[in-house]
């Protein structure tokens, strides 16, 4: 075929487990990553376990990452043993989506994990916080390492100052 070459499709993609509510996950998450949409979905036919009509399962895209949504029923529920890791450059990006991801009973955990109303786990993580963990300067990462664990969600300036040896 000649033209456009078509992009790689993802060799790897995640899928969510949810119990009946995966279109109204999708929405949330579509509502709070930009580069979202639903790429595609099959409902229910006559012949399944739910009503005809109904969403089994969809591909969805969040920031260009795609994921399956499964309307798979009660048997599995999310655990912290896996998450979805966010890379955040401000403290503003780690507000937001630390207060978008926990709305209407999300939970903030330790160390920037949160987990949302679906029981969905993240890590928001701003992308300076493992470049000072991997420093070579030891005292430096230790110091860093120290700050985060004491925090919920992460305070760059905070980790910051541990950094440079300048916090309380």
């Amino acid at each position: 075929m000649k033209g456009k070459a078509m992009p790689a499709k993802q060799k790897i993609t995640p899928c969510l487990w949810f119990n009946g509510n995966a279109e109204e996950a999708m929405d949330f998450y579509m509502s709070i990553f930009e580069d979202s949409k639903i790429i595609n979905r099959l409902n229910w036919g006559k012949e399944g376990g739910s009503k005809e009509g109904s969403l089994l399962v969809a591909t969805f895209q969040l920031a260009g990452q795609e994921y399956i949504a499964l309307n798979g029923g009660p048997e599995f529920q999310f655990s912290e043993g896996i998450s979805l890791s966010i890379d955040c450059s401000t403290q503003e990006e780690v507000d937001r989506l630390t207060e978008k991801l926990t709305a209407d009973g999300g939970q903030i955990r330790p160390c920037s994990w949160v987990k949302d109303k679906f029981g969905l786990s993240w890590q928001i993580v701003p992308t300076i916080l493992p470049e000072m963990l991997r420093d070579k300067d030891q005292a430096k990462a230790d110091r860093v390492m120290a700050a985060m664990m004491k925090m919920y969600k992460i305070d760059i300036q905070k980790i910051k100052d541990a950094y440079n040896g300048t916090s309380d």
